[in-house]
């Protein structure tokens, strides 16, 4: 993956900095995420079931699955800052969840750079106006403001 300095990132804020491969959402990968979570509410595991007594067709994927898959697309589809030696999430300021994500249906992320600060400690924190698309779908499954540190390399020292 591509790195660019701090100064080169600053340049990009507001600015489209990425997008993801499509990724299919399974109902195997449905179910694993349900097992994690313990939540099995028949929407999301019972594909019999939400065929009759839902308007989707179908099951869908939980929105946190939806949101947690920002981990992997964003590893894939932004350039990593030259001074970071590793990332973390931080948390979100907004999430909304827009339009459900059917079994078997695709999705991408689009991932702007909305803003980046430099703390005193060297920790770079990164927020990124993300919206995941599904294939074939104008209404996105959801936007979020989501932030990230970029954390320097301290040499196995702790940072804070």
């Amino acid at each position: 993956m591509e790195t660019i300095s701090i100064d080169a990132a600053k340049a990009l804020i507001g600015k489209e900095v990425g997008v993801s491969n499509w990724r299919l959402v399974s109902q195997e990968m449905i179910d694993q995420f349900a097992a994690a979570t313990d939540d099995h509410q028949w929407i999301h595991t019972d594909p019999d079931r939400a065929a009759r007594e839902t308007p989707y067709g179908g099951t869908i994927a939980h929105g946190f699955l939806s949101l947690s898959l920002l981990s992997a697309m964003v590893f894939e589809a932004v350039p990593r800052l030259d001074c970071a030696a590793m990332g973390v999430n931080f948390g979100f300021d907004r999430i909304r969840f827009l339009n459900p994500v059917k079994s078997g249906a695709r999705v991408r992320a689009r991932f702007e750079l909305g803003d980046l600060k430099v703390r005193p400690s060297g920790i770079v924190e990164v927020h990124y106006d993300v919206t995941v698309e599904i294939e074939n779908s104008l209404k996105p499954a959801l936007t979020a403001r989501w932030l990230t540190l970029a954390m320097p390399d301290r040499g196995g020292e702790s940072a804070a």
